[in-house]
């Protein structure tokens, strides 16, 4: 059998140069001083500075721990939607868009671009489309994050189920992209936001998922659950038994067709959890490196983001399992991927 090509489908921009956070404080600050906000011109990112903030991280990181092609979306704390309205949301995913665009040109055989969508609290998120048609036809982009609350925390947005995000999921169908379910910062002090935060809208997504029939409309809609499904995949069987009580299908037919999990479980058993719950057509090789959990685990000697060791290591996967795992799923997942991998070959 052939070796795989890595594909890491979780990566995000969290080493931008240090001009990209000093542009968007000045943003703030201009949301209550005018005078203050900057122009988009005021950022200035030279290739070689982009080459540099690469070259010495995620590139590194990636040769060492044999991983080959990452897709790369600006960084998830820095989307802040909570912050300002629509116009400042929108200037700002522009940006970070354009930076991540831009990586993958500069590295074209590692990194292709996912982006962030200008969604604000109470905005219709209509007007995200213009930012998720631009980054498809013009940069190239196989996927989105879609940020299922944009409050930070406070969760005013309606289900991911309700007719609200519709239009969003009919251009994704058109275009054949999945999205990322993935929140941002949490500006609620009961959330820490990598540690609770994220973990309870991967778990949320996926109940909310289970109640609606969402993919009734949409049978072929393409939703990741980041994380390795937050709580989902450890308690699969009260999942299978409230979806059981609500007289809904199951969820091999419901959600299974539709939803994936990637390998963001950062120990040896969590990964040996998800590759014993979740079938492998359903689970998606990622690191999230240079992300949440930076560090080196003590017990290992290994950081705790290298999830390649995991999945090479747990005893529930076969060698054609890992191609599923590492390649086949992603290529599937990602049409669009998949579609320029072939035209150069790959």
């Amino acid at each position: 059998m052939k070796k795989p090509m890595i594909i890491d489908i979780h990566g995000h921009y969290t080493t931008a140069p240090k001009a990209l956070e000093n542009w968007r404080n000045q943003q703030i600050a201009g949301i209550k001083d005018p005078a203050l906000m900057p122009k988009v011109a005021d950022l200035k990112i030279s290739d070689d500075e982009l080459r540099e903030s690469i070259e010495t991280n995620q590139l590194k990181l990636m040769k060492e721990r044999g991983s080959d092609l990452t897709i790369f979306s600006p960084r998830a704390s820095f989307m802040a939607h909570h912050i300002g309205d629509f116009n400042v949301s929108s200037t700002w995913a522009a940006i970070c868009n354009e930076l991540c665009y831009r990586v993958s040109q500069l590295f074209p055989e590692h990194f292709v671009p996912a982006a962030m969508l200008p969604q604000s609290p109470g905005v219709d998120p209509r007007t995200c489309i213009p930012e998720l048609e631009k980054c498809v036809k013009q940069y190239g982009n196989v996927g989105i994050n879609l940020n299922p609350d944009p409050s930070g925390g406070h969760w005013t947005s309606p289900p991911l189920t309700d007719k609200q995000w519709y239009p969003i999921y009919e251009k994704m169908v058109e275009y054949d992209i999945p999205a990322m379910i993935h929140v941002s910062t949490s500006c609620n002090a009961c959330f820490h936001t990598t540690g609770a935060h994220y973990l309870n809208a991967d778990t949320t997504a996926v109940m909310q998922l289970i109640q609606g029939d969402l993919f009734k409309d949409f049978p072929t809609l393409k939703f990741i659950i980041p994380h390795g499904g937050g709580a989902a995949p450890y308690h699969w069987g009260r999942f299978r038994g409230l979806a059981q009580e609500m007289k809904k299908p199951l969820l091999s037919e419901h959600l299974l067709k539709n939803i994936y999990f990637d390998t963001c479980v950062y120990h040896q058993p969590g990964i040996d959890l998800l590759t014993k719950v979740i079938p492998v057509d359903n689970i998606l090789f990622a690191s999230e490196m240079i992300g949440a959990v930076r560090g080196i685990d003590p017990e290992t000697g290994a950081y705790y983001d290298d999830t390649k060791r995991y999945v090479q290591a747990t005893p529930n996967l076969n060698d054609e399992q890992r191609y599923k795992v590492y390649e086949g799923n992603a290529r599937r997942v990602f049409s669009r991927l998949d579609a320029q991998l072939k035209a150069k070959g790959r």
